[in-house]
């Protein structure tokens, strides 16, 4: 190989090498320092009782799973109803046994206590 040969891509390394630099630098010199801003509650009047980034309690686990039930009967009824009317009435059944499911596991839920807050 020929040193003319990689001349094309060493240029290319500098000159990516002088943005990148070149950036970083207008970065530094532009960059505006400030003090944190501290602001007061801002639901309610309140001052909070706990740090904004402290763990939930236990009992949201149950309805966040609810929730991502029930978020996945859309993300599955969307396409759904595209095509519902091409297939008929075997897409009819099987939504309808899909929803099914759905409700048992709701029941099952309900059974457990996931609903209840005391």
């Amino acid at each position: 190989m020929q040193t003319s040969d990689w001349q094309p891509v060493l240029l290319l390394l500098v000159l990516v090498v002088a943005a990148v630099v070149l950036l970083h630098a207008v970065s530094v010199a532009l960059r505006a320092i400030r003090a944190p801003l501290h602001t007061g509650p801002f639901t309610g009047g309140l001052e909070p009782r706990e740090h904004p980034l402290s763990r939930f309690h236990v009992r949201w686990y149950p309805v966040t799973m609810v929730f991502l039930a029930f978020d996945m009967e859309m993300l599955f009824m969307y396409p759904w109803t595209k095509v519902v009317s091409a297939i008929g009435t075997a897409a009819v059944v099987e939504m309808f046994l899909f929803l099914g499911i759905l409700l048992a596991g709701v029941g099952y839920a309900w059974r457990e206590g996931a609903f209840r807050w005391s």
